[in-house]
């Protein structure tokens, strides 16, 4: 009787189970298509608010229905896509209904030239006589150069400011790798390859510094003009300001003019209620994710010629990529259907990565290269396009950067572990080997390398570097001794790279397409188009439903060790050669 009571008991919690998940999947069905029918109506004197409290990447692939939704504590926040906030800034210039736009910061999580964009598209937002009016409880450097360009710029009177100038913080795993009996074997060219210092030496080499502080410099001193233009402040006194922290309480932002005023949330919005002659009946502040469901002033263009802009974002590996990885296989297929599409007269290949598989890498060159021979193609790079990130740019016909751009590191690298001491002294395992070769095997992590193998594997790095530099050189007609003064693992912002001849022009993804369409002989007879094409969320959840769930929650302590986990699934993804930049490059925080 107790075993048929138990069987009994799991029939009934089964079907229990079957009709809440029937439920739960008609709840949510429900409540995605109402999010995604519903339209939203723009009232006259409405303010666009931008709250840009989430990370910032260059696109949305895929939509989240359940963004709005918040039905499940604890799900990470969706990021925003930097083409998509450009698109809807632009909208609402051109919006009857939209009186200014209100910026609600405090850290904003971009990249430097993330930032210069966005930036960029705010003040030509202002050009159309609207206003904008910045608001933080705390600014770091990053919100702070967004809020600059506003007409008025205020700060809690009971808030922070962080305007004290620019840090690095590189860790160093030598030691720990020692203590518990791993030891890393390097292979690599240039002195300033210096990815993998940190498994080298417990310190930073001069010539690492010496790159860093000059790439540092260059982007501080880009900030502090930018700033200074916008708040009209002269260059001095904003530099007297940030290397001496004159901004230590609310008040000295009021004193040195770098805000307009100390006011609470509730002033805010009355001086909101002033811009747009609100009365009793309220202020009409409507959200960025509602602003996108209100498609009357979304422009459609409409043309048989197409741009094709390919966005190639993350660390490079070879395959598919995904979660924050580029997969070379999955760009040189897009770079390979836009070449072969007669209705794609241009191609604009977007770049945002630090670079990566040395092979992923050439695959992707391999792919700009053949279209650049029967097509324009024009390298944009964002926040970092070096190493890897530069090697797919230098086949392209034209290379845009910004001046805040990461770029260079020309050099090459292998990481490989020996954990011999570990494994055997350590744990107690023993490991026996039969090979029909001298180097059958090379690179096993249980034993040491014996000299000729470490002499195989640097002249395979060495190869490696000979030929990045050579496609380099042919791509930026440079002669080889040219290229090798600028390569060597050096980093140089997109500035300093346009002076040596490794970049073009300065610009953004909007120059970029110009000069595109331009090359192309287009005029304005053309469209844009977005390529990898956006991915169908409930599609994606049925064919990874485990990548989905790990990309949507993540508990407290996960949010904790979010950046080493991180760093431990980059260091794993690295396979092969790798051309990667020396270092993690954070945005203004």
């Amino acid at each position: 009787m107790r075993f048929l009571g138990n069987v009994l008991a799991t029939v009934i919690g089964l079907i229990v189970f079957v009709l809440l998940l029937i439920f739960g999947s008609i709840f949510l069905v429900t409540a995605i298509s109402s999010q995604s029918q519903e339209v939203v109506k723009i009232e006259q004197n409405s303010i666009l608010k931008l709250t840009l409290d989430r990370p910032i990447q260059e696109r949305i692939e895929e939509e989240n229905p359940f963004d709005d939704l918040d039905i499940f504590p604890g799900m990470s926040p969706v990021p925003l896509g930097l083409i998509e906030l450009k698109g809807e800034i632009e909208n609402a210039s051109l919006d009857p209904d939209i009186e200014g736009i209100y910026l609600e910061l405090s850290v904003v999580s971009a990249g430097f030239a993330t930032l210069e964009e966005l930036r960029n598209s705010l003040i030509k937002f202002k050009e159309s006589d609207k206003f904008i009016v910045a608001y933080g409880e705390y600014y770091s450097e990053g919100a702070y150069y967004l809020a600059s360009i506003a007409d008025e710029v205020y700060l809690n009177p009971a808030g922070l400011m962080e305007f004290d100038g620019l840090s690095t913080e590189i860790v160093y795993y030598k030691e720990f790798l020692n203590n518990i009996g791993i030891e890393p074997e390097i292979f690599r060219v240039g002195e300033y390859k210096s990815a993998v210092e940190p498994f080298l030496r417990n310190d930073m080499s001069p010539e690492n510094r010496y790159q860093i502080q000059e790439y540092m410099g260059d982007l501080h001193q880009h900030y502090l003009e930018k700033v200074a233009e916008a708040r009209e402040i002269d260059l001095p006194t904003i530099t007297e300001i940030s290397d001496n922290a004159l901004i230590r309480k609310p008040g000295d932002a009021v004193k040195y003019n770098l805000v307009t005023d100390t006011v609470y949330y509730d002033q805010v919005l009355s001086i909101l209620k002033a811009r747009v002659g609100a009365g009793d009946d309220g202020l009409n502040l409507i959200s960025y994710k509602k602003y996108t469901k209100s498609t009357r002033y979304n422009r459609q263009d409409f043309s048989s010629n197409k741009v094709a802009v390919i966005v190639a974002e993350g660390q490079i590996i070879s395959g598919e990529g995904g979660s924050g990885f580029l997969g070379g296989n999955k760009i040189a297929a897009e770079i390979r259907k836009a070449r072969n599409n007669e209705s794609i007269k241009a191609i604009v290949l977007r770049i945002n990565s630090p670079g990566g598989s040395a092979l992923a890498s050439d695959v992707m060159w391999r792919e700009v290269k053949l279209a650049a021979e029967v097509k324009p193609v024009i390298a944009s790079m964002s926040d970092v396009a070096a190493s890897g990130g530069y090697y797919m740019a230098m086949a392209a016909d034209t290379i845009v950067a910004y001046p805040n751009t990461i770029t260079g590191s020309i050099g090459i690298f292998a990481l490989l572990f020996n954990a011999e001491d570990l494994l055997t002294n350590k744990i107690g395992l023993n490991f026996e080997t039969v090979s029909t070769g001298k180097f059958s095997n090379l690179a096993s992590p249980t034993e040491r390398f014996s000299e000729a193998e470490r002499q195989y594997l640097q002249q395979s790095v060495e190869r490696g570097y000979e030929s990045f530099v050579g496609k380099a050189a042919a791509g930026r007609n440079l002669s080889i001794d040219s290229l090798k003064s600028l390569a060597s693992g050096r980093v140089w912002t997109g500035s300093d790279a346009v002076e040596r001849g490794l970049v073009d022009f300065e610009g953004g993804i909007g120059d970029a397409i110009r000069i595109a369409a331009e090359s192309a002989g287009l005029g304005d007879d053309y469209m844009v188009r977005y390529y990898p094409e956006k991915k169908d969320f409930l599609t994606e959840l049925l064919n990874n439903p485990m990548d989905q769930v790990n990309s949507m929650f993540y508990s407290d302590e996960q949010k904790l060790l979010a950046p080493l986990v991180k760093q431990m699934e980059k260091l794993n993804a690295m396979e092969g050669t790798q051309v990667l930049l020396p270092f993690q490059v954070n945005s203004f925080e």
